[in-house]
């Protein structure tokens, strides 16, 4: 009994590691880096014509090399499990061993099943600047806008960030 619960639990582990995913968070319009905070960025009033739900492919290296570190633990202790559970007397700590190195190497190996990129949510927003229209994709949530006046920040000529100017709804719990 003992030895099926901690092989559920390993596996429900490994199912965990192949979910691991960026949020997209610090892409977001409201997000800032240390050395963005308290300093002078350019604002002005634009108005948001059109929003439409867009995909985002952010980058998820840091969270499938954590998967590979954590799947090579996990199948460290999860082989020597294992293999001193398939040795008997003398060849237990062998086995175990052998389980141990397996263990971490398909660990890792599934650890890598995590792809380099993930898709978020985000929004394609066309806005009105100085009689020109623009569009700019953000990480976001479209309850998040609304069509009407906003607040756009640049931090570089070519960055765009359209403050949100809507309230998602509460979610309900």
């Amino acid at each position: 009994m003992k030895k099926l619960s901690l092989c559920v639990v390993i596996g429900t582990a490994f199912a965990t590691l192949a979910g691991c995913q960026a949020t997209g968070d610090e892409y977001a319009a409201n997000t800032y880096t240390a050395g963005q905070v308290n300093s002078r960025q350019a604002a002005k009033v634009v108005e948001i014509l059109a929003v439409l739900p867009a995909r985002v492919a952010v980058d998820n290296t840091q969270n499938k090399q954590t998967a590979q570190v954590a799947g090579a633990l996990l199948g460290v202790v999860a082989g020597a499990f294992a293999g001193g559970a398939l040795g008997h007397g003398h060849a237990a700590p062998t086995t175990a061993l052998i389980g141990a190195g397996a263990g971490g190497v398909a660990g890792a190996a599934a650890g890598s099943l995590v792809n380099d990129t993930t898709l978020v949510n985000g929004v394609s927003l066309s806005y009105q600047d100085a009689g020109n229209v623009f569009n700019s994709a953000q990480v976001g949530k479209v309850c998040e806008f609304k069509p009407g006046k906003a607040i756009m920040v640049s931090t570089s000529p070519t960055e765009t960030r359209i403050q949100p100017n809507a309230t998602c709804p509460p979610v309900a719990k």
